[in-house]
Protein backbone atom coordinates (compact mmCIF):
# COMPACT_ATOMS: atom_id res chain seq x y z
CA UNK A 1 0.00 0.00 0.00
CA UNK A 2 2.98 2.16 1.06
CA UNK A 3 4.47 1.68 -2.48
CA UNK A 4 1.61 2.28 -4.32
CA UNK A 5 0.68 5.78 -2.43
CA UNK A 6 4.69 6.84 -3.38
CA UNK A 7 3.93 5.81 -6.74
CA UNK A 8 0.90 8.07 -7.39
CA UNK A 9 2.92 11.02 -5.73
CA UNK A 10 5.50 10.34 -8.18
CA UNK A 11 3.01 10.01 -10.70
CA UNK A 12 1.54 13.53 -9.70
CA UNK A 13 4.14 15.27 -9.90
CA UNK A 14 5.34 14.17 -12.71
CA UNK A 15 2.24 15.71 -14.27
CA UNK A 16 2.20 19.06 -12.38
CA UNK A 17 6.04 19.66 -13.53
CA UNK A 18 4.86 18.54 -17.15
CA UNK A 19 2.01 21.15 -16.69
CA UNK A 20 4.40 23.95 -15.88
CA UNK A 21 6.92 23.51 -18.11
CA UNK A 22 4.34 23.70 -21.02
CA UNK A 23 2.72 27.32 -19.20
CA UNK A 24 6.14 28.03 -19.26
CA UNK A 25 6.61 27.11 -22.89
CA UNK A 26 3.17 29.13 -23.81
CA UNK A 27 4.11 32.64 -21.72
CA UNK A 28 7.52 32.57 -23.82
CA UNK A 29 5.84 31.91 -27.13
CA UNK A 30 3.12 34.68 -26.34
CA UNK A 31 5.83 36.68 -25.11
CA UNK A 32 8.03 36.24 -28.48
CA UNK A 33 4.67 36.87 -30.43
CA UNK A 34 4.07 40.19 -28.80
CA UNK A 35 7.53 41.48 -29.09
CA UNK A 36 7.68 42.34 -32.70
CA UNK A 37 4.72 44.27 -32.29
CA UNK A 38 5.53 46.40 -29.42
CA UNK A 39 8.77 47.09 -31.01
CA UNK A 40 7.27 48.45 -33.97
CA UNK A 41 6.40 50.90 -32.28
CA UNK A 42 10.19 52.38 -31.20
CA UNK A 43 11.41 52.07 -34.23
CA UNK A 44 11.16 56.21 -34.67
CA UNK A 45 12.14 56.70 -30.86
CA UNK A 46 15.40 57.53 -29.60
CA UNK A 47 16.99 55.26 -26.77
CA UNK A 48 17.48 56.78 -23.21
CA UNK A 49 19.68 53.86 -21.76
CA UNK A 50 19.71 50.04 -21.54
CA UNK A 51 18.58 47.69 -18.54
CA UNK A 52 19.08 44.18 -17.62
CA UNK A 53 16.12 42.45 -18.22
CA UNK A 54 16.16 41.13 -14.74
CA UNK A 55 17.49 43.79 -12.56
CA UNK A 56 15.72 47.51 -13.66
CA UNK A 57 18.35 49.13 -11.63
CA UNK A 58 21.48 47.69 -13.90
CA UNK A 59 21.69 50.14 -16.36
CA UNK A 60 23.96 51.14 -19.23
CA UNK A 61 24.32 54.18 -21.77
CA UNK A 62 24.87 51.42 -24.59
CA UNK A 63 24.09 47.47 -25.55
CA UNK A 64 25.67 45.06 -23.54
CA UNK A 65 25.60 41.91 -21.29
CA UNK A 66 24.06 41.69 -18.19
CA UNK A 67 25.39 40.26 -14.90
CA UNK A 68 23.11 36.89 -15.80
CA UNK A 69 24.85 36.72 -19.68
CA UNK A 70 21.18 38.27 -20.89
CA UNK A 71 21.24 41.08 -23.34
CA UNK A 72 20.25 44.47 -22.15
CA UNK A 73 17.18 46.16 -23.26
CA UNK A 74 16.48 49.72 -24.77
CA UNK A 75 14.17 52.10 -22.27
CA UNK A 76 12.95 54.94 -25.27
CA UNK A 77 12.38 58.68 -24.11
CA UNK A 78 9.00 59.11 -23.39
CA UNK A 79 9.31 62.96 -23.82
CA UNK A 80 5.91 63.07 -21.48
CA UNK A 81 4.28 60.76 -23.54
CA UNK A 82 3.18 57.14 -22.64
CA UNK A 83 2.43 54.16 -24.76
CA UNK A 84 -0.58 54.60 -26.88
CA UNK A 85 -3.99 52.72 -26.41
CA UNK A 86 -6.64 51.20 -28.97
CA UNK A 87 -9.85 50.20 -27.97
CA UNK A 88 -12.29 48.68 -30.34
CA UNK A 89 -15.38 51.46 -31.22
CA UNK A 90 -17.75 49.39 -29.83
CA UNK A 91 -16.30 49.66 -26.15
CA UNK A 92 -15.52 53.17 -26.40
CA UNK A 93 -19.15 53.53 -26.00
CA UNK A 94 -19.61 50.76 -23.21
CA UNK A 95 -16.84 52.33 -21.01
CA UNK A 96 -18.40 55.57 -21.43
CA UNK A 97 -15.71 57.10 -22.43
CA UNK A 98 -16.83 61.22 -22.70
CA UNK A 99 -14.41 63.97 -24.63
CA UNK A 100 -14.13 67.33 -24.48
CA UNK A 101 -11.90 69.71 -26.68
CA UNK A 102 -8.97 71.69 -24.16
CA UNK A 103 -9.76 76.02 -25.46
CA UNK A 104 -8.85 78.76 -24.22
CA UNK A 105 -10.97 81.67 -22.10
CA UNK A 106 -10.88 83.61 -19.56
CA UNK A 107 -10.40 81.71 -16.10
CA UNK A 108 -12.57 83.58 -12.90
CA UNK A 109 -10.41 82.91 -9.67
CA UNK A 110 -13.34 82.20 -7.61
CA UNK A 111 -12.24 81.33 -4.29
CA UNK A 112 -14.47 78.98 -2.03
CA UNK A 113 -13.97 79.69 1.53
CA UNK A 114 -15.85 79.81 5.01
CA UNK A 115 -15.44 82.86 7.34
CA UNK A 116 -17.25 83.90 10.48
CA UNK A 117 -18.96 87.50 11.48
CA UNK A 118 -16.78 89.92 14.03
CA UNK A 119 -16.96 93.27 15.40
CA UNK A 120 -16.11 96.40 12.78
CA UNK A 121 -13.41 97.30 15.01
CA UNK A 122 -13.59 100.98 13.69
CA UNK A 123 -16.92 101.22 15.58
CA UNK A 124 -15.92 100.37 19.19
CA UNK A 125 -15.98 102.76 21.45
CA UNK A 126 -14.40 101.95 25.01
CA UNK A 127 -15.60 103.69 28.48
CA UNK A 128 -12.82 104.60 30.65
CA UNK A 129 -12.80 107.36 33.16
CA UNK A 130 -10.19 110.06 33.66
CA UNK A 131 -10.82 110.20 37.33
CA UNK A 132 -11.04 107.75 40.03
CA UNK A 133 -14.22 107.22 42.00
CA UNK A 134 -17.31 104.67 42.78
CA UNK A 135 -20.03 103.74 40.09
CA UNK A 136 -23.39 104.98 41.45
CA UNK A 137 -25.32 103.67 38.52
CA UNK A 138 -24.64 101.29 35.90
CA UNK A 139 -26.90 100.82 32.77
CA UNK A 140 -25.07 97.71 31.72
CA UNK A 141 -25.69 94.49 33.32
CA UNK A 142 -24.44 92.25 30.54
CA UNK A 143 -23.12 91.52 27.15
CA UNK A 144 -24.76 91.94 24.65
CA UNK A 145 -27.04 94.85 25.75
CA UNK A 146 -28.24 97.47 23.58
CA UNK A 147 -28.15 101.31 23.93
CA UNK A 148 -28.73 103.78 21.82
CA UNK A 149 -26.24 107.24 21.24
CA UNK A 150 -27.01 109.52 24.30
CA UNK A 151 -27.94 106.79 26.58
CA UNK A 152 -26.66 107.25 30.12
CA UNK A 153 -24.30 104.25 29.95
CA UNK A 154 -22.99 105.20 34.29
CA UNK A 155 -22.36 107.45 36.20
CA UNK A 156 -19.77 108.02 38.75
CA UNK A 157 -18.65 109.68 42.13
CA UNK A 158 -15.50 111.70 42.46
CA UNK A 159 -13.52 113.85 44.91
CA UNK A 160 -11.84 115.32 42.04
CA UNK A 161 -14.42 115.98 39.90
CA UNK A 162 -16.50 117.63 42.41
CA UNK A 163 -13.85 119.90 43.80
CA UNK A 164 -13.08 120.89 39.82
CA UNK A 165 -16.17 121.72 39.40
CA UNK A 166 -15.70 124.22 42.57
CA UNK A 167 -13.28 125.78 41.45
CA UNK A 168 -14.70 126.10 38.08
CA UNK A 169 -17.78 128.38 39.75
CA UNK A 170 -15.48 129.94 42.39
CA UNK A 171 -13.36 131.15 38.95
CA UNK A 172 -16.65 132.52 37.55
CA UNK A 173 -17.30 134.74 40.18
CA UNK A 174 -14.20 136.19 40.75
CA UNK A 175 -14.83 137.28 36.61
CA UNK A 176 -11.23 137.07 35.97
CA UNK A 177 -11.35 135.27 31.85
CA UNK A 178 -7.98 133.60 32.06
CA UNK A 179 -9.12 132.19 35.86
CA UNK A 180 -12.05 130.69 34.25
CA UNK A 181 -10.14 129.46 30.66
CA UNK A 182 -7.86 127.66 32.81
CA UNK A 183 -11.04 126.00 35.24
CA UNK A 184 -12.63 125.08 32.22
CA UNK A 185 -9.59 123.38 30.55
CA UNK A 186 -9.49 121.04 33.86
CA UNK A 187 -12.46 120.17 33.80
CA UNK A 188 -12.15 119.09 29.93
CA UNK A 189 -8.87 117.64 31.30
CA UNK A 190 -10.91 115.12 33.42
CA UNK A 191 -13.64 114.15 30.93
CA UNK A 192 -16.18 116.98 31.73
CA UNK A 193 -18.08 117.62 28.35
CA UNK A 194 -18.32 121.69 27.21
CA UNK A 195 -21.74 121.25 27.18
CA UNK A 196 -21.75 119.91 31.23
CA UNK A 197 -19.20 123.01 31.69
CA UNK A 198 -21.82 125.35 30.31
CA UNK A 199 -24.59 123.90 32.24
CA UNK A 200 -22.63 123.91 35.12
CA UNK A 201 -22.10 127.62 34.87
CA UNK A 202 -26.11 128.47 34.38
CA UNK A 203 -26.86 126.27 37.35
CA UNK A 204 -24.33 127.24 39.97
CA UNK A 205 -24.97 123.60 41.40
CA UNK A 206 -21.91 121.21 41.30
CA UNK A 207 -23.36 117.41 40.39
CA UNK A 208 -22.24 115.24 43.06
CA UNK A 209 -22.55 112.15 40.58
CA UNK A 210 -21.48 112.82 36.53
CA UNK A 211 -23.11 110.85 33.85
CA UNK A 212 -21.23 108.84 30.83
CA UNK A 213 -23.20 108.61 27.81
CA UNK A 214 -22.80 106.70 24.26
CA UNK A 215 -21.10 107.88 21.46
CA UNK A 216 -22.99 105.68 18.69
CA UNK A 217 -25.64 102.80 18.74
CA UNK A 218 -24.56 100.05 19.77
CA UNK A 219 -24.19 96.97 21.94
CA UNK A 220 -22.12 95.83 24.68
CA UNK A 221 -19.44 93.79 23.64
CA UNK A 222 -17.32 94.05 26.81
CA UNK A 223 -18.38 94.27 30.28
CA UNK A 224 -15.59 94.29 33.24
CA UNK A 225 -16.92 96.21 36.46
CA UNK A 226 -20.19 95.98 38.26
CA UNK A 227 -22.22 98.65 39.81
CA UNK A 228 -20.68 100.21 43.27
CA UNK A 229 -17.31 99.17 42.26
CA UNK A 230 -14.40 101.78 42.78
CA UNK A 231 -12.58 102.88 39.56
CA UNK A 232 -9.27 104.13 38.29
CA UNK A 233 -8.96 105.34 34.83
CA UNK A 234 -6.65 102.34 34.44
CA UNK A 235 -9.78 100.34 34.65
CA UNK A 236 -11.84 99.64 31.35
CA UNK A 237 -15.45 99.64 32.47
CA UNK A 238 -17.04 98.38 28.75
CA UNK A 239 -17.09 98.57 25.23
CA UNK A 240 -19.86 99.28 22.96
CA UNK A 241 -20.04 98.06 19.48
CA UNK A 242 -22.11 99.57 16.69
CA UNK A 243 -23.29 96.55 14.81
CA UNK A 244 -24.34 98.74 11.73
CA UNK A 245 -21.44 97.22 9.66
CA UNK A 246 -19.89 93.66 10.37
CA UNK A 247 -16.54 92.12 9.32
CA UNK A 248 -16.40 88.93 8.04
CA UNK A 249 -13.09 87.54 8.90
CA UNK A 250 -12.08 84.71 6.31
CA UNK A 251 -9.18 82.40 5.61
CA UNK A 252 -7.98 81.98 1.92
CA UNK A 253 -5.45 78.81 1.33
CA UNK A 254 -1.78 79.86 0.84
CA UNK A 255 -1.53 79.13 -3.29
CA UNK A 256 -4.39 81.60 -3.34
CA UNK A 257 -2.99 84.22 -1.55
CA UNK A 258 -1.51 86.04 -4.87
CA UNK A 259 -4.72 85.92 -6.14
CA UNK A 260 -6.09 88.74 -3.68
CA UNK A 261 -6.99 92.11 -4.21
CA UNK A 262 -8.13 95.06 -1.67
CA UNK A 263 -11.71 96.09 -2.92
CA UNK A 264 -12.39 92.26 -4.66
CA UNK A 265 -16.28 91.98 -4.68
CA UNK A 266 -16.89 88.95 -2.43
CA UNK A 267 -20.46 86.93 -1.26
CA UNK A 268 -21.34 85.06 1.75
CA UNK A 269 -23.88 82.89 2.85
CA UNK A 270 -25.76 82.09 5.89
CA UNK A 271 -27.41 78.55 6.41
CA UNK A 272 -30.57 80.75 8.93
CA UNK A 273 -31.23 82.67 5.64
CA UNK A 274 -30.45 80.42 2.77
CA UNK A 275 -31.65 82.69 0.04
CA UNK A 276 -29.77 85.92 0.85
CA UNK A 277 -26.75 86.68 -0.43
CA UNK A 278 -24.90 89.25 1.37
CA UNK A 279 -22.56 91.38 -0.88
CA UNK A 280 -19.41 93.19 0.65
CA UNK A 281 -16.04 93.50 -0.46
CA UNK A 282 -12.22 92.91 0.45
CA UNK A 283 -11.74 95.57 3.30
CA UNK A 284 -8.30 94.35 4.48
CA UNK A 285 -5.12 91.65 3.29
CA UNK A 286 -3.33 90.78 6.35
CA UNK A 287 0.18 90.90 6.08
CA UNK A 288 1.30 87.58 7.60
CA UNK A 289 0.34 83.78 7.28
CA UNK A 290 -1.20 81.29 9.93
CA UNK A 291 1.94 79.27 10.39
CA UNK A 292 -0.08 76.68 11.73
CA UNK A 293 -3.21 76.13 9.38
CA UNK A 294 -0.56 78.07 6.21
CA UNK A 295 -3.52 80.29 5.52
CA UNK A 296 -3.85 84.15 4.74
CA UNK A 297 -6.34 86.11 6.74
CA UNK A 298 -8.59 88.28 4.91
CA UNK A 299 -11.25 90.95 6.15
CA UNK A 300 -14.41 91.63 4.57
CA UNK A 301 -16.99 94.57 5.16
CA UNK A 302 -20.35 94.59 4.68
CA UNK A 303 -23.23 96.51 5.51
CA UNK A 304 -25.04 95.73 8.26
CA UNK A 305 -28.30 98.72 8.95
CA UNK A 306 -30.72 95.92 9.15
CA UNK A 307 -28.78 93.90 11.84
CA UNK A 308 -29.24 90.85 10.87
CA UNK A 309 -25.81 89.45 11.09
CA UNK A 310 -24.87 88.55 14.59
CA UNK A 311 -20.80 88.40 15.82
CA UNK A 312 -19.55 84.98 15.33
CA UNK A 313 -22.24 84.16 13.21
CA UNK A 314 -20.54 81.10 10.49
CA UNK A 315 -21.01 81.43 6.71
CA UNK A 316 -20.21 80.59 3.38
CA UNK A 317 -17.57 83.13 1.16
CA UNK A 318 -16.98 83.47 -2.15
CA UNK A 319 -14.21 85.88 -3.50
CA UNK A 320 -14.55 86.94 -7.07
CA UNK A 321 -10.54 87.92 -7.64
CA UNK A 322 -9.54 89.55 -11.03
CA UNK A 323 -9.97 86.77 -13.84
CA UNK A 324 -6.73 85.37 -15.84
CA UNK A 325 -7.00 86.16 -19.59
CA UNK A 326 -7.12 83.70 -22.22
CA UNK A 327 -5.56 80.95 -20.94
CA UNK A 328 -5.93 76.86 -22.04
CA UNK A 329 -8.23 75.26 -20.04
CA UNK A 330 -9.59 71.70 -19.00
CA UNK A 331 -12.41 70.44 -16.99
CA UNK A 332 -10.57 69.34 -13.35
CA UNK A 333 -12.29 65.71 -13.65
CA UNK A 334 -10.21 65.04 -16.37
CA UNK A 335 -6.74 65.69 -14.84
CA UNK A 336 -4.99 62.00 -13.08
CA UNK A 337 -2.67 62.95 -10.89
CA UNK A 338 -0.39 60.36 -9.83
CA UNK A 339 1.45 62.08 -6.63
CA UNK A 340 4.67 63.07 -8.38
CA UNK A 341 3.16 63.61 -11.84
CA UNK A 342 -0.43 65.18 -13.45
CA UNK A 343 -1.72 63.50 -16.76
CA UNK A 344 -4.44 63.58 -18.75
CA UNK A 345 -5.53 61.18 -21.59
CA UNK A 346 -5.36 62.49 -25.43
CA UNK A 347 -7.49 61.35 -27.64
CA UNK A 348 -5.45 60.86 -31.02
CA UNK A 349 -8.05 59.16 -33.15
CA UNK A 350 -11.53 57.80 -32.79
CA UNK A 351 -10.14 54.62 -31.13
CA UNK A 352 -6.69 55.84 -30.07
CA UNK A 353 -5.74 57.38 -26.77
CA UNK A 354 -2.56 58.17 -25.40
CA UNK A 355 -1.37 59.19 -21.64
CA UNK A 356 0.02 63.23 -22.18
CA UNK A 357 1.86 64.63 -19.03
CA UNK A 358 1.22 68.12 -18.09
CA UNK A 359 2.33 70.79 -15.89
CA UNK A 360 -0.56 72.35 -14.37
CA UNK A 361 -1.57 76.53 -13.14
CA UNK A 362 -4.60 77.86 -11.52
CA UNK A 363 -7.37 75.95 -10.41
CA UNK A 364 -11.29 77.28 -10.30
CA UNK A 365 -14.70 76.92 -11.07
CA UNK A 366 -14.39 73.48 -12.23
CA UNK A 367 -11.67 74.10 -14.45
CA UNK A 368 -7.72 73.71 -14.27
CA UNK A 369 -5.14 75.87 -16.86
CA UNK A 370 -2.78 74.01 -18.63
CA UNK A 371 0.89 75.58 -18.73
CA UNK A 372 2.53 72.93 -21.44
CA UNK A 373 2.07 69.44 -22.82
CA UNK A 374 -1.47 70.17 -24.39
CA UNK A 375 -2.89 72.32 -27.60
CA UNK A 376 -5.64 74.17 -28.15
CA UNK A 377 -8.44 72.12 -29.63
CA UNK A 378 -6.68 68.59 -28.64
CA UNK A 379 -9.56 66.14 -27.52
CA UNK A 380 -9.14 64.99 -23.66
CA UNK A 381 -11.11 62.49 -21.79
CA UNK A 382 -13.09 63.69 -18.85
CA UNK A 383 -14.93 59.98 -18.12
CA UNK A 384 -13.17 56.64 -18.18
CA UNK A 385 -9.45 58.29 -18.77
CA UNK A 386 -8.44 55.81 -15.29
CA UNK A 387 -9.05 52.51 -17.13
CA UNK A 388 -7.02 53.60 -20.48
CA UNK A 389 -4.76 55.33 -18.04
CA UNK A 390 -3.96 51.64 -16.10
CA UNK A 391 -3.81 49.71 -19.74
CA UNK A 392 -1.44 52.17 -20.99
CA UNK A 393 0.95 51.13 -17.91
CA UNK A 394 0.71 47.71 -18.38
CA UNK A 395 1.57 48.42 -22.19
CA UNK A 396 4.01 50.20 -21.28
CA UNK A 397 5.84 47.63 -18.67
CA UNK A 398 5.41 45.47 -21.85
CA UNK A 399 8.56 47.53 -23.94
CA UNK A 400 10.91 46.48 -21.14
CA UNK A 401 10.34 42.86 -23.06
CA UNK A 402 11.05 43.81 -26.53
CA UNK A 403 13.87 42.12 -28.43
CA UNK A 404 17.35 43.66 -29.53
CA UNK A 405 18.02 43.32 -33.09
CA UNK A 406 22.05 42.44 -33.11
CA UNK A 407 24.30 42.67 -35.90
CA UNK A 408 24.89 39.26 -37.54
CA UNK A 409 28.90 40.08 -38.77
Amino acid sequence: MHQAIEFFKDTLNSVLLSKLILTSLLVLLLMAMAWPVYAAHDTDRKVKYWVAPMDPNFQRDKPGKSPMGMDLLPIYEQAGHHAQVKIAAGMVQNLGIRTTKAERRDLSRLINTVGYVGYDEEKISHAHLRVSGWLEYLAAHSVGQRFKKGDVLLKVYSLELINAQQDFLHSVQSGDERLINSSRRRLRTLGFKDAQTNRLKKSKKVLQTVPVRAKHNGVVSKLTVRNGMYVTPADEIMSLADLSSVWVLVDVFEKQANWLQQGDAAEVRFSYLPNRIWKGKIDYIYPSLNKKTRTLQVRLHFDNSDGLLKPNMYGKVKILSKPKQNVLVVPIQSIIRTGTTNRLIVRKAKTTFEPRDVRLGIESDGFVEILSGLEEGEEVVVSGQFLIDSEANLQGSFTRMKPVELDND
